[in-house]
Parts: C-alpha cells; structure tokens; sequence
C-alpha cells in the first residue's frame, strides 16, 4: 500500500505539491487578508494588495524551491524568473482584485466571500502560468 502511494505521488508529485502550496498560499492570503480587514479594519484594497503580496512571496518560494525544483542558478535567468512570476502575479493580482470589487461593489455581498472566490481564480490561472511559462524545463 505504501508502495502505492509513492507511485502516485511520484506520477502526480507536481501536481499535488501544487495543490498543497497552493492551499497553504490560499491559507496565508485569506489570514492576512481576514487580519488586515476584520481586526485591523483596513480598506478591502489596502488588505487585499498587503495580504497579496504576502501570498505571492510565500507562493515563489514554495513554487521554485518544491514544486517546480527550477535549476535557475545564474543572475539573469533567475532575474527572468523573479521577474515572470512576479508579472503574472501582478496580472493575476489585478483580476482577483476586480474580481472582490465586483462581489463587494456591485454585488454588495460580503468581501471575505469574494477573497475566497478570487483567490480560486487565481491559484488555477497562476498554476498555468508557472507550468507553460516561468518555471517550463529547459532541455539540457
């Protein structure tokens, strides 16, 4: 059964190293987000953009450390790299933000609701951009 196990994960492992990484960068954006709005009573923006830049932080060191192991040793191609996951986060970022707008805004519903719903949005859009773009295998 162990030896099940591990021929799973070993077939899947990025995938679900992902999911966990992603769950846990999920945990730490709707924390700081939930500690910045509820009991510091800051803006949705200012606790949004704050609790985002936590989230992307955590989530490039867990994303190039264990998920995608990037080999990227030398200043310019871990600079790209720094620099393509932080863009598309940003992008990403700015969709999620619209996103809790909308639900708050428009909608007028709760905003701890809508950080969850865009913060599903923008782990699965991040997920696509890390695999196709940022971290894709160089061929040796």
């Amino acid at each position: 059964m162990l030896t099940d196990f591990k021929k799973i994960f070993d077939r899947y492992r990025e995938s679900i190293l992902y999911l966990f990484f992603g769950g846990a960068t999920f945990v730490v954006s709707v924390v700081t987000y939930s500690i910045f709005s509820a009991y510091l009573h800051w803006t949705y923006t200012v606790s949004y953009v704050l609790s985002w830049f936590l989230a992307v932080l955590f989530a490039y060191l867990t994303n190039r450390i264990w998920v995608f192991q990037s080999k990227v040793t030398d200043a310019k191609g871990l600079f790209r790299e720094i620099w393509q996951f932080y863009l598309a986060r940003i992008v990403t970022g700015i969709i999620g933000w619209f996103i809790l707008a909308f639900g708050v805004q428009v909608l007028h519903q709760n905003d701890l609701l809508w950080n969850g719903i865009q913060n599903i949005f923008v782990i699965i859009s991040n997920y696509v951009l890390s695999k196709l773009y940022i971290f894709k295998k160089i061929e040796e």
